[in-house]
């Protein structure tokens, strides 16, 4: 190897080969050595410094499942790297990819440096999302049942009729083949030890997967060749468990049972969601006025007459469902739905009531769950939370406030969180009175210091904070996590909320197999569906599996779509960033 070569070589990667090939101790490189896109990155003062770093150790090492990725990107230039992120932005303009903040319209922020988990890893986050999942499967049939968990004094009656999305009108509605939670969205955070906790569990109608298919299949465009370096688990046969879940649920006599998703309509933040999975689903996408009862039969209008519909992959939150059940007001959902499903002609996906499960008080008793219905102990952590309903808890929360983070029970989408470390004395005398008034309605949590990831920021790559929302999707046999999930990223300096209606964005998550057992492969071929094309080729990031056949056809058809941006250090002409 030449002089010239070693020295283009970054720098912690010949620290580590000459460590290895000597008997004494080397001191770790410093990993911005000859890069300026991580100038300054692990700089003492930066904001919540003490946060635990996914690409870099504390000393500066590289961590290993990053290192490919680390050797790719460190030699890029600035100028490339910013033409390549202006790209991705393109790409979500030209899909429609967009959300609504401040009164505007935006490209839903990408980020152009994915987030790497390895495959060690993420087994364990599987097996723990897994466990999760059945817990709070069983605490709904049980409360919607017989509720032995409130009889055994596990948990307190009050705690689940106080639920504001506890439904009386679910009560003892039980699906043909005992599946409530379709799909579930499991919100990750990673502690300054590294270790993964639950922050939150999102039973209901948790989005987001359209962004974890689309984030890999337009990273797969713009940067190919980072694919060609790691072996990346595929995320594009998500569809395919998912129409197999919602035709399992279907009653057992329905040898083929018609399926729809029911949106709110277009003007609805997530239509772009509904539409892409029912596209890729192969099945009708349709509103509340499609859709009419009869007989306590739901029937789909057609331009070829009235067809019986079997089960509905409902959008729509459970008091806009139905007028004769919650809102009358409501115009969105199907009047009489919830009779049809309790007569047994009809499964709502995810079912009505879920929302209890989901109750950020009720998330702290998940634990108890765990052990009661599976005797288990947790896998996955929560995070620690102080409960404001009960005396000794809201006494400390009331005495150090201005050390927690403060969140309303109800709340969603990063709205109505206090921070006591930022907040001013008037806000924190605020808060006080809000939790004596209402205890029910608060929880604290300790100022959990969430894990970094780089970010671009400008000409540079900087650490950012980052959660994770891994989706799971239980067909009654078993429970399918997929692998990876939805990286949201803080964009703002020194900010833990990570919403995009708080100015957040999104990473492609990278799920890294395992070298001896493709897990992906493994998976596939145990559940009859074809064997997944290799990650980051366009058929990959599709929906169902496709034939051989069918793959070249749609090759065929989308050749000029699909011609993928050319890898770092390569030139990029005018015509080729237009793709």
């Amino acid at each position: 190897m030449s002089r010239a070569t070693e020295r283009r070589r970054p720098a912690a990667a010949r620290a580590t080969e000459r460590s290895a090939g000597s008997a004494e101790p080397v001191a770790p490189a410093d990993p911005v050595e000859g890069s300026a896109l991580f100038d300054g990155y692990l700089e003492p003062d930066r904001p919540y410094a003490g946060a635990y770093d996914e690409m870099f150790h504390a000393d500066g090492r590289i961590r290993s499942h990053y290192r490919a990725l680390h050797d790719a990107i460190a030699p890029t230039a600035a100028a490339d790297l910013a033409v390549r992120s202006e790209a991705l932005d393109r790409a979500y303009v030209d899909q429609g990819i967009t959300f609504s903040l401040s009164g505007q319209e935006r490209p839903f922020p990408l980020d152009i440096v994915p987030r790497v988990i390895a495959a060690g890893e993420w087994a364990k986050l599987q097996k723990g999302i897994v466990q999760r999942v059945q817990a709070l499967e069983a605490f709904l049939a049980d409360i919607y049942g017989d509720a032995e968990i409130v009889r055994d004094g596990v948990l307190p009656r009050r705690l689940i009729t106080s639920c504001e999305h506890y439904h009386r009108a679910a009560h003892a509605l039980n699906p043909p083949n005992g599946v409530r939670i379709h799909v579930a969205g499991i919100d990750l955070v990673r502690d300054e030890a590294g270790t993964f906790r639950v922050l939150e569990d999102n039973l209901r109608n948790p989005s987001g997967v359209s962004y974890v298919m689309e984030n890999r299949r337009t990273m797969a465009r713009v940067f190919p060749d980072l694919f060609s370096r790691q072996r990346v688990r595929a995320v594009g046969d998500y569809s395919t468990h998912l129409l197999r879940a919602l035709r399992s649920a279907a009653a057992a006599n329905e040898a083929d049972p018609t399926v729809v998703v029911l949106t709110p309509g277009v003007f609805n933040s997530a239509y772009f969601e509904h539409s892409l999975l029912a596209r890729q689903m192969g099945v009708e996408l349709v509103e509340g006025r499609d859709l009419f009862c009869r007989d306590n039969v739901v029937y789909m209008r057609t331009t070829q007459g009235e067809q019986q519909v079997d089960v509905i992959y409902r959008r729509i939150d459970d008091e806009f469902l139905d007028p004769l059940q919650f809102k009358p007001s409501s115009v969105l959902g199907v009047a009489g739905v919830m009779n049809a499903a309790r007569a047994g002609n009809v499964v709502i996906a995810n079912a009505v009531g879920n929302g209890v499960g989901d109750d950020k008080l009720v998330y702290t008793y998940v634990p108890e769950m765990i052990s009661y219905y599976l005797g288990e102990k947790p896998l996955l952590p929560n995070v620690d939370t102080f409960r404001c309903w009960l005396d000794d808890e809201c006494g400390h929360v009331l005495d150090r406030l201005d050390e927690l983070v403060l969140k309303p029970v109800e709340g969603s989408g990063g709205y109505g969180i206090l921070f006591g470390p930022n907040a001013s004395r008037s806000q924190l005398a605020a808060a006080r009175k809000e939790i004596r008034d209402d205890p029910r309605g608060w929880i604290a949590q300790p100022v959990v210091q969430l894990s970094t990831v780089p970010t671009k920021v400008d000409d540079r790559l900087v650490p950012r904070h980052v959660d994770l929302r891994p989706f799971a999707v239980n067909d009654g046999e078993s429970v399918f996590v997929l692998p990876g999930g939805l990286t949201r990223v803080a964009l703002p300096k020194g900010s833990l909320v990570v919403n995009s209606s708080q100015g957040g964005g999104s990473k492609d998550t990278w799920v890294l197999a395992a070298q001896r057992s493709p897990e992906a492969e493994r998976e596939l071929g145990q559940r009859g569906l074809a064997v997944a094309s290799p990650a980051g080729s366009p058929a990959a990031e599709h929906g169902p599996e496709l034939t051989i056949g069918q793959q070249q056809q749609q090759q065929q058809q989308q050749g000029r779509e699909w011609q993928p941006l050319p890898g770092p250090g390569l030139p990029l002409t005018g015509g080729e960033a237009a793709c």
